[in-house]
């Protein structure tokens, strides 16, 4: 049996106050073993970028555990914390971040020389190797594909070897066949490396690279797929779409939409 990489219990996050506050996270407890690849995915509003920011140590919920390997995260410091992101947790977003005044090496040191550690030349060039990208280290990201900036996003993620990979919504700015390629890369990571990854995404066809699909509603885990194909999940998309709809027109005008 594997060991867990990240463990949330009874997560419950909110944000407001009084009749405007919005339940974003709603009693979640949820498990992520190590050496797997989970996707998160829901209608929209459903919780699943504020269950990916508790698990990953960028938000604090309200009650509750969120656990790294044998670290609590919710009783550190701010300082210890960042850290612990610093040096065991991995992130990718939709939107690349990367330095515009930076090459693509350089983008990808950052995280190590935020760290107070020196990158050696070799390890910055074997991590641009290893997404494709050897040749393109002298580079700026103006100078870059769309496809091309997200693998350098990648293997800046991957340079201190992270414990988990965080990825939210990763291949929604690229076109079908490039994100095909870095979601080729996150499950090599997983079957070769033996590394964790989580994504959050609405795509189906990116959902089914994964090894297990959660789904949440209204800030509730209400299910999972595991091995399934990009139909089986975009069906169960479908009805948790349709049903959510229903109870909503059935329960009167909607309330508002918690973050996603």
């Amino acid at each position: 049996m594997r060991p867990d990489a990240i463990v949330l219990r009874a997560v419950s996050r909110r944000y407001g106050t009084g009749g405007n506050a919005v339940t974003a996270l709603d009693d979640v407890t949820l498990a992520f073993p190590a050496g797997t690849f989970t996707a998160v995915m829901g209608p929209s509003g459903s919780g699943k970028s504020t269950l990916l920011q508790c698990a990953a140590g960028l938000e604090r919920p309200d009650s509750g555990s969120v656990r790294l390997g044998d670290t609590e995260l919710t009783s550190l410091s701010e300082r210890r914390l960042t850290l612990l992101r610093r040096e065991r947790v991995g992130f990718v977003f939709q939107a690349f971040n990367l330095l515009p005044s930076l090459t693509a090496a350089h983008n990808v040191a950052l995280p190590l020389r935020l760290a107070g550690r020196r990158p050696s030349k070799a390890r910055v060039r074997e991590a641009l190797r290893e997404v494709g990208l050897g040749d393109r280290a002298r580079h700026r990201p103006a100078q870059l594909s769309g496809g091309q900036q997200q693998r350098v996003a990648l293997a800046r993620a991957l340079i201190t070897r992270p414990e988990v990979l965080f990825a939210d919504e990763p291949t929604g700015a690229l076109d079908s066949r490039t994100g095909r390629e870095v979601l080729s890369l996150l499950r090599d990571l997983v079957d070769t490396g033996g590394g964790t990854v989580v994504m959050v995404t609405h795509d189906p066809v990116a959902a089914s690279y994964a090894d297990r699909v959660v789904f949440l509603v209204d800030g509730r885990v209400s299910g999972e797929l595991n091995g399934a194909s990009a139909a089986e999940i975009a069906a169960h998309m479908t009805d948790l779409e349709a049903l959510t709809e229903l109870e909503a027109t059935s329960s009167g005008p909607a309330p508002e939409a918690a973050p996603c």
